[in-house]
């Protein structure tokens, strides 16, 4: 299985190495912005930058789009996981027209409104974690597995 890990660098890309135990055995690839914490984590990963800041910034958002479809169609992942932020939302879309299977994690700070990014993707999205029970409410469809902190 070849999975994509995509989210901003901070604290979604710390949130999806925590996921290690899932990803260490698998074939797989990075996409995140190249900063410094990035380009540290991530050193002897393989790695793909995006363009930054995503969020409500169309330019990038376009940007990004471009980058997904050459990513996608040369890598070709079975998996693509996020927690966020606006890069995942063309990586997600792109993907589900590539055939990959997604699974977003909504952010743990997220107790009871929805994040941009989660209400964007929800919709394509295969599998949809949560990480407190009263997130259920407002994604009906989530898979509360708890804190992964």
């Amino acid at each position: 299985m070849k999975v994509c890990l995509v989210g901003s660098s901070g604290g979604h890309l710390t949130h999806l190495y925590m996921l290690k135990d899932f990803w260490k055995n698998e074939d797989r690839f990075w996409v995140t912005f190249p900063k410094e914490d990035a380009k540290s984590l991530l050193k002897d990963e393989r790695m793909y930058s995006c363009h930054y800041p995503t969020n409500r910034n169309f330019k990038n958002l376009v940007k990004n789009t471009f980058l997904a479809i050459k990513v996608l169609r040369k890598e070709k992942p079975n998996l693509i996981i996020s927690s966020g932020a606006a890069v995942a939302v063309p990586f997600f879309y792109l993907g589900k027209l590539f055939g990959a299977k997604t699974i977003y994690i909504e952010v743990f700070d997220r107790m009871d409104k929805p994040t941009v990014t989660g209400k964007l993707v929800y919709p394509v999205t295969d599998k949809f974690i949560v990480q407190w029970e009263e997130m259920k409410k407002v994604y009906p469809k989530a898979i509360n597995l708890g804190s992964i902190f």
